[in-house]
């Protein structure tokens, strides 16, 4: 009799259980937040179109410069290069397959020097050229990719792409300095970047309070003289949100800050 008690109450059990809907193993993959950034930037045509549309706008504001332009210095354009003029989606992709992160993969990456152009940056980067204004890229890639980043700019038909033009990180991330250099023997017209902190930076170090007001303080420039691209995947953004704050866990920073209703 026991035994068919036994019997009878692991085929309920069994039963029971296997009715039960099945719960996804959860992970702790911190990578899992960049696959819609990510594949955003390498799927959607809206993001391609953005880039058109925001070296448009440049092309259409060197016009105007150029029509009523009375500097007696040379005229530039100043661009960041990573996520501006080329797209490092590819290292991104990698690092969420992998389960990695920065710096994991970054050298490999940049040395390729593989990175496609962003969506109408070369178009108007050559147009510049044309109207015999130069182009500097100033980036925080660290100065050890110097090379590869020049064969990279080269080998997508970037004008400039010269020891003169190229001025990489050396020991501050501080963009200030480098674009005072330029400003020595140029007339800076226009300035293309992912990051607030491309245009001035009066932008770093700041939290998102800050950074919004300083963009209210500073509206008039976005479109004038700051041309802003888009990227979702990574930024001063995010640090922004973390401002002043050590925590173990950032998801639940994340969540903290959405607007729900």
């Amino acid at each position: 009799m026991k035994k068919y008690i036994f019997i009878l109450l692991s085929a309920i059990l069994f039963g029971f259980t296997s009715c039960q809907p099945k719960v996804e193993q959860q992970t702790n993959d911190k990578n899992e937040k960049l696959v819609f950034a990510t594949l955003f930037v390498q799927q959607a045509a809206e993001f391609k179109a953005l880039n058109h549309q925001a070296y448009n706008i440049g092309k259409l504001r060197l016009d105007q410069i150029l029509s009523t332009n009375k500097s007696v210095k040379k005229l530039a354009v100043v661009v960041d290069i990573d996520e501006t003029v080329l797209d490092n989606s590819p290292f991104e992709a990698k690092s969420i397959l992998e389960k990695s992160s920065y710096p994991m993969y970054w050298a490999e990456w940049c040395n390729l020097a593989q990175a496609e152009s962003i969506a109408g940056a070369q178009e108007f980067l050559s147009y510049a050229a044309k109207k015999d204004v130069e182009t500097f890229y100033i980036s925080n890639r660290k100065v050890e990719f110097y090379d590869a980043t020049i064969a990279n700019l080269i080998s997508n038909g970037f004008p400039y792409a010269d020891s003169i033009h190229v001025l990489l990180r050396t020991t501050q991330s501080d963009k200030e300095p480098r674009r005072s250099l330029v400003k020595e023997n140029y007339d800076i017209v226009l300035l293309f970047g992912d990051n607030l902190g491309d245009f001035s930076s009066i932008f770093d170090g700041k939290s998102t309070a800050d950074r919004y007001a300083l963009v209210e303080e500073n509206k008039d420039e976005f479109g004038s003289k700051f041309i802003v691209l888009p990227n979702p995947i990574y930024g001063a953004w995010d640090a922004a949100m973390f401002f002043d704050l050590v925590v173990d866990n950032k998801d639940s920073v994340y969540k903290a800050r959405l607007k729900s209703f």
